[in-house]
């Protein structure tokens, strides 16, 4: 089995860019139509992009084609790692990020924001520690939302591995009926009330404050587990059945957080829910395909992907991380120094672009190497045993046995 599907990093990117481009040119004027502004409010230029609505409006669905991937990747991760590997792992993937983009957004805010400096210190110790921010306070930036939904799978995952008995076929089943049964009564809750109603003021609210309860997103992190299996064997009719559950509850919640936006906000109101469903579903389509030729060709070799496609991968994070504030920091300085409002969003883009490759390529690896040289002092890294069988928590996936059990099957031979 391979462990990486090259496609996942340019599709990755794609979805990343996708949202900046919404933040920047559909969100930082749209906003005002339902009053819900982020910290992006005190640093922004006061520039439009209406005529670019039709086509940037639905750029949110990227967090959707996130999650999807993100539930494919985990899989892969968890498949190959004992609990504590597959925990440090997922800490050495995160935290270096937010340490590094968190702080940039605090001084960004802190230098150039015009509002006060102690309503942005607690957000700041938030994003540092990745500690949801609560129905009622605020993020340091709007997009960290998304980080409290993955670590709430990540925790979910760590804790099925520990159980020794639950494995990714069982976590798939139960993120997707418990994921498909809330969006089932959110599409009736949207049927029959208003955005004004309470009942479905309470529905959206488990989409980003709520996050963490995995209720709108569990489906989509299910469908990548799914996807996941398939690209190492054939799924059952009941898996199937399940895919198909997990794609139409998908559906479901993009729907209704469209018809939200459709609803709340006149320069769109022209424009069908079906566009960003019809986005997600293309990319779910692709990894696949991608999955399926993975399963058909696994004993073959192939060429290793182009390190660039890697690259725009690792790319993504802090690119996602630092898009909203920090871009929209950028773009006003560009503007203020005499740029049309068009020029200033893709010159701020690429500069963040190359800014981000720095993150990834330079800084992240030296915060990283440096917390692994503390918690190596500290005797906290997981150690490091010969294995010797595959992790119960990929049970019925057709993963490659690790060597030393190849050797002990030869001796025996």
């Amino acid at each position: 089995m391979k462990s990486h599907l090259p496609l996942l990093d340019p599709l990755r990117f794609g979805a990343a860019l996708g949202v900046a481009v919404f933040h920047q040119m559909f969100w930082s004027w749209a906003w005002v139509s339902i009053g819900v502004p982020g910290f992006e409010r005190y640093v922004a230029a006061d520039v439009l992009y209406p005529s670019a609505a039709p086509f940037t409006w639905f750029g949110w669905v990227g967090v959707e084609i996130f999650f999807v991937i993100s539930g494919f990747v985990i899989a892969n991760s968890a498949a190959q790692s004992s609990p504590g590997g597959f925990l440090l792992g997922r800490a050495l993937r995160l935290y270096p990020a937010v340490w590094v983009c968190a702080t940039a957004t605090f001084l960004v805010l802190l230098l150039f924001g015009s509002g006060p400096v102690s309503e942005i210190i607690q957000p700041y110790i938030h994003a540092m520690l990745m500690v949801p921010k609560g129905v009622t306070g605020h993020w340091l930036d709007e997009v960290y939302w998304t980080l409290a939904a993955e670590i709430a799978f990540y925790g979910l995952v760590f804790c099925a591995m520990l159980t020794k008995r639950i494995t990714l076929r069982h976590l798939a089943f139960g993120l997707t009926i418990y994921s498909a049964l809330f969006n089932a009564v959110a599409l009736a809750v949207l049927s029959c009330t208003t955005p004004s109603d309470l009942p479905y003021l309470v529905i959206l609210m488990f989409r980003v404050p709520c996050a963490a309860f995995l209720l709108t997103h569990g489906c989509f992190f299910a469908l990548g587990i799914w996807l996941f299996i398939l690209s190492n064997r054939q799924l059952t009719a009941l898996e199937q059945v399940a895919v198909a559950v997990a794609c139409l509850s998908g559906a479901a919640e993009i729907y209704f957080f469209a018809s939200f936006l459709l609803t709340s906000i006149p320069a769109i109101a022209d424009q069908s829910a079906l566009v960003p469903i019809m986005v997600w579903a293309a990319a779910v389509l692709l990894i696949a395909l991608a999955a399926n030729r993975n399963r058909r060709f696994a004993g073959i070799a192939s060429p290793e992907a182009p390190a660039y496609l890697r690259t725009l991968g690792l790319i993504t994070y802090p690119l996602y991380l630092t898009h909203n504030v920090i871009g929209a920091a950028v773009i006003r300085a560009l503007v203020d120094a005499g740029l049309d409002a068009t020029s200033a969003l893709w010159i701020a883009l690429a500069m963040l672009i190359l800014v981000c490759w720095f993150i990834c390529a330079k800084i992240e690896p030296a915060v990283r190497s440096a917390l692994m040289q503390i918690l190596s002092r500290f005797g906290k890294l997981p150690q490091r045993h010969p294995v010797t069988r595959r992790p119960a928590f990929a049970r019925g996936l057709r993963l490659p046995l690790p060597v030393s059990v190849k050797v002990k099957v030869a001796a025996a031979a």
